[in-house]
């Protein structure tokens, strides 16, 4: 186990570029087990969890070459399939939510798949339903396996039909969509997730040969083929860590400029920083957020109190609320944040609490945020994170506090943030990584 020391207190300036989209690379490399071709990936991020996505594919025999920082060459020409129904392979998904993303190819492409109850964030209930729909609608039949805690998917071919999804799952439209372009006949998808990382996908995989229509709206239909070829494809950067660098630079920048962030898929996420009252400039493709010493939250036009609420793209992304939520504790102004997608998200307030942040968690849905508008500075403390979005964002409440704080299992930050003490040091920062 490792930790965070932050001396806090200390401006950021600076520039700095985000990493490429890591909810985009967990699907794109699932996707090259749709062929047996090459298939060259750029701008991945190498965060712990894509690095064991990675490994996992190896593990089952995909051919990996890293040809440069971020940089790889998948080939899945000779898969190890019986290591699927192996009690290591089982474990190992069990660790790691991004492994869900290889049912559909396995099941698009051999036929069968192994689930297991995936790992990740502890934030709440996330459920996959909506994945075993989709694959029930394709023909596939779900069954447990005898003496353990595993499932199987077989399908002896996936048949494309109409369907519409419970809920606008990105993972679980992503999934379907790799398991349909291999499928017999026309599959619909109504009610679809369609961010910029399930459009991604899209492009990559009509670049390999499948047929994809209605790209970039709720309504997706995929021409079944018979094989794939190999292509190249370079992810996004990605849209979370930059709104986690706009909360930063508002909370404790002298002026940060954010590089080639591809404004066009940045969706509501700037405007909602500036309901803040946090200042985002947009220079080309880049964003400047120049220093702040008073940001004021905007009230709604008849004067009722700001309320801030996560929802399917595009809409604001869940991902951003922890670090709205402390972005807005040094406001001039109060806010109501409503957590909808999951019931733990929002207990990492706690912590906040403890550094004086003035916050009433009304329910596990619910906080109402009054800001200091930085008469009051957080304090330092000693803090855990939770969870990937919960770190950052308790890293930022530690960069703009008094004193020096503490950040255990910082293991959870690593997961979603590619080596974030020194680039943020590069800035400024004070953050020291050390063993516990």
């Amino acid at each position: 186990m490792q930790s965070f020391i932050i001396e806090g207190g200390h401006p950021l300036q600076g520039s700095i570029e985000p990493q490429g989209a890591k909810n985009e690379a967990l699907e794109v490399i699932c996707a090259t087990l749709l062929t047996c071709e090459p298939v060259h990936i750029k701008n991945i991020p190498e965060i712990l969890d894509v690095k064991n996505l990675i490994l996992l594919l190896q593990d089952i025999g995909v051919k990996v070459t890293r040809l440069e920082h971020g940089s790889y060459i998948f080939q899945a020409d000779d898969l190890n399939l019986d290591y699927l129904q192996s009690d290591e392979f089982v474990r190992k998904c069990s660790a790691l939510r991004g492994s869900v993303l290889m049912i559909g190819p396995l099941l698009a492409r051999f036929h069968r798949a192994v689930v297991a109850k995936p790992g990740g964030d502890k934030i709440g209930r996330r459920r996959l339903d909506t994945h075993f729909l989709g694959f029930g609608y394709l023909g596939a039949t779900l069954g447990r396996v005898e003496g353990r805690d595993v499932f199987q998917l077989s399908a002896e071919r996936l048949k494309g039909r109409y369907m519409l999804l419970d809920e606008a799952s990105v993972t679980g439209t992503a999934n379907i969509i790799m398991a349909s372009v291999l499928a017999e006949g026309t599959t619909t998808i109504y009610n679809a997730a369609c961010e910029p990382y399930i459009q991604q996908l899209c492009h990559m995989l009509n670049r390999m040969g499948a047929q994809i229509s209605g790209i970039a709206s709720n309504l997706l239909t995929i021409v079944g083929t018979d094989r794939l070829h190999g292509t190249e494809h370079t992810l996004l950067p990605d849209m979370i860590e930059v709104g986690s660098f706009i909360g930063m630079a508002a909370m404790v920048g002298h002026g940060i400029r954010i590089n080639n962030v591809s404004v066009r898929n940045l969706g509501i996420i700037p405007d909602t920083f500036r309901r803040l009252g946090v200042k985002v400039e947009q220079h080309d493709d880049d964003l400047w957020i120049p220093y702040h010493d008073h940001y004021e939250v905007e009230s709604f036009i008849d004067g009722t109190i700001m309320t801030i609420a996560d929802a399917p793209w595009p809409g604001l992304t869940p991902d951003l609320l922890s670090v709205l939520l402390v972005v807005a504790t040094q406001s001039k102004g109060s806010v109501l944040f409503h957590q909808k997608m999951f019931e733990s998200r929002l207990f990492f307030t706690d912590k906040l609490i403890d550094m004086g942040a003035q916050i009433i968690l009304c329910d596990p849905h619910r906080a109402v945020v009054v800001g200091h508008d930085h008469h009051i500075r957080l304090r330092a403390g000693r803090m855990t994170s939770p969870d990937i979005r919960a770190g950052i964002a308790l890293l930022i409440a530690a960069l703009s506090a008094n004193g020096t704080s503490r950040i255990a299992n910082i293991a959870q930050i690593d997961r979603g943030y590619e080596d974030i003490e020194n680039r943020l040091n590069r800035l400024g920062a004070h953050i020291q990584r050390v063993d516990d």
